[in-house]
């Protein structure tokens, strides 16, 4: 079957380990099951494993990709979630389990024809939900989910900023705060993605780092140190940053002083449970919000996709299909 696999890591030239090529077909082990991919997404958790940033060079070889949606073995529908853990060492929260790991972490990942996985991570997929929109949000869609009201617990009318507008955390973010009645502001250095923000639903969209119209609730944070500061001076004394990423470096100045004297709260989210997936589904339903993607590209192609997520040329996610599949 054809897979993306990373065959070397490089911090400077990081596709240049990444290879499409044929590899056998996955036997699952007992407890897991085949699914046949037909869609898949990029994320920026493949672009660290290819610089080899947080993870070791020992696990390479390995098929990429944290996103898939396809076929059971029975022929059903489904969507995967991605993280591989036990509920009962996380205290019924998986991704509290200290040896938790995203697909293409441990194992090999979605960016195949084919991938095996643990019973237990397959969710029906929905069929006013195409395959393409489906594969979008395993990662993104639930990583944005979580930091919103597992983490944050927003409400309606609750003002919300999101950093960094037009990544794929952050577009679901942005639509998904919109969709539960927030007043969401977002920011980003890009014009154009700052109007795409207001067509998901944002209430205004700044340049990054401009001062907001009013201090807000929440704040969705995955850039990191280049938006830090702002972060923190935009939130109302008492409020919460939530932090999921840190793609422009992960030692923000920490401004200890204004944490502690507005009673600020800065809370990490990683992942999303199952239960937290299927809330999501319930969830977009009811509103009607559905992911953003900027383009589909076919798995041969896949480094295409990595360049233009580098070069900051994408606006919400990349879709990749690894195969001809007419029943998208």
């Amino acid at each position: 079957m054809l897979a993306a696999q990373a065959l070397s890591q490089s911090a400077t030239d990081p596709l240049s380990g990444l290879v499409v090529h044929d590899i056998p077909l996955p036997r699952p082990q007992p407890g897991w099951t085949l699914v046949r991919v037909v869609a898949t997404s990029l994320n920026m958790h493949d672009l660290w494993t290819l610089r080899g940033v947080g993870h070791p060079a020992d696990r390479i070889p390995i098929t990429l990709g944290c996103d898939a949606a396809g076929y059971d073995a029975d022929g059903n529908p489904v969507i995967v979630h991605p993280v591989i853990a036990d509920t009962d060492a996380g205290g019924g929260d998986e991704t509290l389990d200290p040896k938790r790991a995203l697909m293409s972490e441990h194992h090999d990942g979605t960016f195949a024809e084919y991938l095996s996985v643990p019973q237990r991570n397959l969710v029906p997929k929905p069929d006013w939900l195409s395959f393409d929109e489906a594969a979008c949000l395993p990662v993104a869609w639930t990583t944005a989910y979580r930091m919103l009201f597992t983490k944050a617990g927003i409400r309606a009318g609750d003002r919300v900023l999101v950093q960094g507008a037009g990544g794929g955390v952050a577009s679901a973010a942005i639509t998904l705060a919109a969709a539960a009645g927030a007043v969401v502001y977002a920011t980003s250095r890009s014009a154009d993605k700052r109007a795409q923000a207001l067509t998901w639903g944002a209430h205004a969209a700044l340049p990054t780092g401009d001062r907001l119209p009013e201090k807000v609730d929440v704040v969705i944070e995955t850039v990191g140190a280049a938006t830090w500061d702002h972060s923190l001076r935009s939130l109302r004394p008492g409020g919460a940053i939530v932090v999921a990423g840190a793609t422009t470096g992960g030692q923000p100045p920490a401004d200890l002083n204004r944490i502690f004297y507005l009673q600020q709260r800065v809370l990490g989210s990683t992942g999303c449970t199952r239960g937290e997936l299927v809330a999501m589904l319930r969830m977009m339903q009811s509103t009607g919000a559905r992911p953003v993607i900027d383009r589909t590209l076919p798995l041969s192609d896949i480094h295409k996709g990595f360049q233009l997520m580098i070069d900051g040329g994408l606006t919400g996610k990349l879709v990749v299909h690894p195969t001809d599949d007419t029943d998208r």
